[in-house]
C-alpha cells in the first residue's frame, strides 16, 4: 500500500494478492473503507493485472452501513489459486491544516490521521505501507515498529498475520506547502451550434483552504520572499483542448490581463494569475471561456440523429478538488428524444428552456450535477438527441422576415406625408 500525501489530496494506491483457501470457487471479493474514510472519499476504483477494471458494487456488511464494494472478478477463482487486485482511493478535506492559521512567513504544516494496517474483512498474511509526503521536513509521527524514514517517505511494516479490520492510529505531521486550493463552485455551460461552433464557459469560485492568514498581509515582504516553496497561491496552470480558441478570462473588475496561453502538442496550456495572491482563508472567482469546433465532438449517427461526447468536468488544476459542480448544456432548437450517459452517477436535475438570439421557440437545457469530485472524473457525457437539418434555415429566416419587415416599414414611412397643411409655393412672375 501507499499513500500519498504530497498533495492537498490523499491518494491511497494498493496492490493486492488474494488466494482462495476456501473449498468453492469465488467470483467477488470485498473492499471496504475505513468508518473515518467514508465520507471524504471522492473516487474508487479496482483494476485486475491486466490493468482492465473491475466492476464495483456498493453492499452492506454487518456494522458496517457504508463503506462496503463488492468486487466482481473477470475470472472465478478456483480452490488454492491466487490472483491480483489494484485498488485506487482518492480522499478529499482528510489533511487538517496544523496550526490552522499561521503568518505570511511560516511554512504550512498539516496532520494525516489514517491506519498503519490495511482495512479489509480478510485475514492479511503480510503487508507494508509507504507514506510519501511532500517534504524532508516531518515535525512527527506514529512509529509502530517495523517503521523507516528515508528522506520523505515513511515506511511501516512489514507486518504479519493481521487479523480481519484491524485498526491501529497512524498520525504524520508535517509540512506541507502544496496549493490548497479548492474549487467550492463549478457551472460548466456548454452551448452546441450546427454552424460548426461549441462554446464553453465556465464560472468558478475558488477558495484557499489551507492554514488560515494570522494578521495583516505585508505587500512589501511578499514581493522581497523569491522563496517558490511558499503556502499562498500565485498562479496556476489551466489544461485547454488543443483546439481550443478564442479564449478569455475576466472577474467581475472585467478582463485580468496577466495570463499566458502556450501551445502544446495535444494541448492548450492557460497560466492564470489571479488579481491578488490567495493566503489561507481567502478567495476569487473569475469566469474563464473558450470555443472549440464541433466536428471533434459532434457525430452524425443517422440522417437525424446526433451524438455529443464532451467532457462533463475539464481540468481546472492540478490536483484539484471540486466541491460543487453543475453542468448546463444548451442543445440545439427544436431537438427531440434526448438521452443522456454520464461515465459515473451523476444526479440530473429538471430539464430548463432558455432563449439566444432570434429564439422565439426556445432551447432546451440539460443540467447535471455532481458533488466532491477530483481529475480522474474527467471523463466524456454523451448526450444522443434528434434534430432535423432543415432547422439550420431557422434563425436565418427570422431574420430574412425581420429585415423585410423593416424595409417595408421604411419604405411606407417615407411615402406617407404627415404635415397638417400642404405648404404654400410662391407664384412664378
Amino acid at each position: 500500500r501507499t499513500i500519498d500525501l504530497t498533495s492537498q489530496l490523499v491518494k491511497i494506491t494498493a496492490s493486492i494478492t488474494l488466494e482462495n483457501t476456501g473449498k468453492e470457487t469465488v467470483r467477488n471479493f470485498l473492499i471496504v473503507l475505513e468508518p473515518d474514510t467514508v465520507g471524504n472519499l471522492s473516487y474508487i476504483s479496482v483494476k485486475d493485472s491486466l490493468k482492465e477494471d473491475l466492476k464495483l458494487t456498493p453492499t452492506k456488511l454487518e456494522n458496517h452501513e457504508t463503506g462496503a464494494y463488492s468486487v466482481q472478478l473477470k475470472q472465478p477463482l478456483a480452490t488454492g489459486r491466487t490472483t491480483t487486485a489494484s485498488l485506487e482511493i482518492i480522499v478529499t478535506k482528510d489533511l487538517v491544516p496544523y496550526p490552522s492559521s499561521i503568518t505570511q512567513k511560516e511554512k504550512q504544516l498539516v496532520r494525516y490521521f489514517g491506519n498503519h494496517y490495511f482495512y479489509t474483512p480478510y485475514l492479511t498474511t503480510k503487508q507494508t505501507t509507504s507514506v510519501t509526503l511532500s517534504s524532508r521536513s516531518v515535525e512527527n509521527y506514529t512509529k509502530l515498529k517495523p517503521v523507516t524514514q528515508s528522506e520523505s517517505t515513511i515506511t511501516y511494516g512489514p507486518y504479519n498475520d493481521i487479523p480481519a479490520f484491524s485498526q491501529d492510529r497512524m498520525i504524520v505531521h508535517y509540512e506541507n506547502n502544496s496549493p490548497f486550493l479548492t474549487v467550492t463552485r463549478l457551472e460548466r455551460l456548454i452551448e452546441i451550434s450546427h454552424w460548426g461552433n461549441i462554446a464553453v464557459e465556465e464560472n468558478i469560485e475558488i477558495l484557499h483552504t489551507g492554514a488560515k492568514l494570522k494578521g495583516s498581509f505585508s505587500r512589501y515582504d511578499y514581493q522581497r520572499d523569491t522563496s517558490s516553496n511558499h503556502h499562498s497561491i500565485k498562479s496556476y496552470r489551466t489544461i485547454l483542448p488543443a483546439a481550443a480558441y478564442n479564449i478569455y478570462y475576466r472577474d467581475s473588475n472585467g478582463n485580468i490581463s496577466t495570463s499566458q496561453v502556450r501551445a502544446r502538442k495535444d494541448w492548450i496550456e492557460l497560466e492564470l494569475r489571479p488579481r491578488f495572491p490567495l493566503f489561507g482563508g481567502w478567495r476569487s472567482s473569475y469566469t474563464l471561456g473558450y470555443s472549440v469546433p464541433s466536428y471533434q465532438y459532434l457525430y452524425r449517427k443517422s440522417s437525424s440523429e446526433y451524438v455529443l461526447n464532451m467532457r462533463l468536468l475539464d481540468h481546472v488544476f492540478d490536483d484539484m478538488h471540486v466541491e460543487e459542480l453543475e453542468t448546463y448544456v444548451v442543445l440545439p432548437v427544436g431537438v427531440s428524444d434526448v438521452k443522456v450517459t454520464t461515465p459515473f452517477d451523476v444526479e440530473r436535475l429538471a430539464d430548463g428552456v432558455t432563449y439566444k438570439y432570434l429564439d422565439h421557440l426556445g432551447r432546451s437545457v440539460v443540467k447535471l450535477r455532481k458533488t466532491n469530485l477530483v481529475e480522474q472524473h474527467i471523463q466524456d457525457l454523451e448526450i444522443t438527441y434528434n434534430w432535423q437539418s432543415v432547422l439550420l434555415l431557422h434563425e436565418p429566416i427570422l431574420l430574412a422576415l425581420a429585415l423585410y419587415v423593416l424595409f417595408i416599414f421604411v419604405i411606407i414611412y417615407v411615402r406617407l406625408d404627415f404635415s397638417i397643411h400642404k405648404p404654400e409655393h410662391s407664384k412664378k412672375d
